[in-house]
């Protein structure tokens, strides 16, 4: 006996869930990285820093159990639109999840290169992902935080995407990424 099963109209509740908190653990660090790159020399700011370095290695593993998840587990099928919507779409997220591993890679390289390792959540060290090496610590440095406004806009441009499918459209494109029930 055949079952027919109706196509997905929702994204897993594993998916919904890596979506939220990596979008909140990423705005979060981008405020954090923002806050304290100004600060003078303090306790606070190398207490910032840790934070950040540790909120970065945890967006790092959170974005490989995406990716990996996103690669197992086939998305809801497309709401009609018109192809270059579509294409747009897809090139945004792609984009997004090439700097939800960039910019944190970029981070740790950093600051593996200026001599500062990163000891996750003040137990567990990483190891350094390049040498220390002023010179490369010097050239890597503003790739960091560049990436980060790059990853600042993409995320605007998702959000302006929810609201334009939410304001203009209605066309319940947001309840796929919503927690709950249909």
């Amino acid at each position: 006996m055949t079952t027919l099963t109706k196509p997905a109209t929702r994204y897993t509740g594993t998916a919904i869930l890596l979506h939220w908190l990596m979008g909140l653990a990423i705005a979060g660090n981008f405020c954090v990285g923002l806050y304290m790159a100004d600060l003078p020399m303090s306790m606070m700011r190398l207490k910032l820093y840790n934070y950040h370095k540790w909120a970065g290695a945890t967006i790092l593993l959170l974005a490989a159990l995406r990716l990996l998840w996103r690669l197992t587990h086939r998305p809801p099928a497309d709401l009609p639109a018109p192809k270059w919507q579509h294409t747009a779409a897809t090139a945004t997220h792609w984009g997004l999840y090439a700097l939800f591993f960039a910019v944190p890679l970029v981070g740790w390289a950093y600051s593996s290169a200026a001599g500062f390792p990163i000891v996750l959540f003040g137990v567990l060290p990483l190891p350094d992902f390049v040498p220390k090496d002023h010179d490369l610590a010097e050239a890597i440095k503003p790739w960091h935080g560049d990436l980060a406004w790059v990853l600042f806009a993409l995320v605007a441009l998702h959000v302006a995407a929810v609201f334009k499918h939410m304001v203009i459209d209605r066309d319940g494109l947001v309840r796929r990424m919503m927690p709950g029930r249909d």
